[in-house]
């Protein structure tokens, strides 16, 4: 048997970072390695930053750490009768030790009502591909941008370094993610509040937040908002959830157009830019976005379908 210790960088501030009971060692399978395994231990390390994280080939006798991807035990997947979800996608370790860790995890910046919610999302639009592919080989981009992290067939370096390297870089997407989903939720009470004082369908927040995951699939047509360049943007609202669709877009003769173009067009002296794809309109001021709104309602257009024949 091999093994390797990986071990985080400590803080003085670790112990109070430590999250759901999670003990202060693990084990995972040596060698090659894979997103599930990798994705794994960088979640581990979220959740206890002191934990240590052993790589060997086998279990051994008496070991009282946290052990997944290997050993057929709690979080491993590679034994008859390994969960599946209920839509069929089997779990992985990564899977795992999400369902089993995820939502007390979340409830630490979230409601109960976020967290079910996030939770579900998570699992479905990240852990799930993830999960899917280490256990079909179905292929994942992802998993893939983590398997070049593996020594090449005639290289030295030692696959447990390169472990470490892959867990760092999972570790930071995984942080990414979750800063993306507490700052959603934050914002969506400004949102819920603006969406309260809509008129026409069109939603003007005070400030640029995250937006879509309370308005799309609402009676939200567009949505105005202080643009992070500079000036106001003017945007269509998905009419479901996880997709770019709207009832509405700005109108065709706008799309790619110049400034001055748009201005000739609208009548609006501060209009800016249109994408060519009309989900976006950008002006100088707030009335010009809250007008540019207006003027595609009354035009009504919408791209047509995409032909999939």
């Amino acid at each position: 048997m091999t093994s390797y210790t990986i071990t985080p960088e400590s803080s003085p501030s670790n112990s109070r970072l430590r999250i759901c009971n999670i003990p202060g060692k693990a084990m995972t399978h040596g060698g090659k390695f894979h997103a599930d395994d990798v994705f794994s231990g960088a979640l581990l390390t979220i959740l206890n930053p002191e934990i240590q994280i052993q790589r060997a080939f086998q279990v051994p006798e008496g070991y009282t750490g946290l052990v997944f991807d290997l050993g057929w035990g709690r979080f491993d997947h590679h034994q008859n009768g390994a969960p599946v979800r209920e839509n069929g996608v089997p779990y992985a370790a990564f899977g795992l030790l999400w369902r089993e860790f995820g939502e007390e995890f979340l409830l630490r910046h979230c409601s109960k009502e976020d967290t079910a919610r996030e939770f579900a999302r998570f699992d479905e639009q990240f852990v799930q591909p993830l999960d899917l592919d280490d256990n079909t080989g179905c292929g994942s981009d992802l998993a893939s941008a983590i398997g070049v992290f593996n020594p090449s067939w005639d290289s030295s370096a030692e696959p447990d370094e390169c472990y470490r390297e892959a867990l760092a870089f999972a570790k930071t997407l995984l942080t990414k993610h979750f800063e993306t989903i507490f700052a959603t939720v934050r914002a969506s009470g400004s949102v819920r509040k603006a969406y309260s004082n809509m008129k026409d369908h069109v939603v003007i927040l005070p400030f640029y937040c995250p937006w879509k995951q309370v308005l799309a699939g609402t009676d939200a047509w567009f949505v105005v908002y202080p643009s992070q360049r500079g000036g106001f943007g003017a945007q269509t609202v998905p009419a479901r959830r996880g997709e770019g669709g709207s009832p509405y877009d700005f109108p065709a003769a706008w799309a790619g157009k110049s400034a001055a173009e748009l201005m000739a067009l609208t009548g609006l002296a501060t209009i800016r830019f249109c994408h060519n794809n009309r989900f976006l309109t950008t002006t100088e001021t707030q009335e010009d976005a809250i007008a540019a709104c207006r003027l595609a309602i009354e035009a009504r257009e919408a791209k047509p379908a995409p032909d999939m024949e």
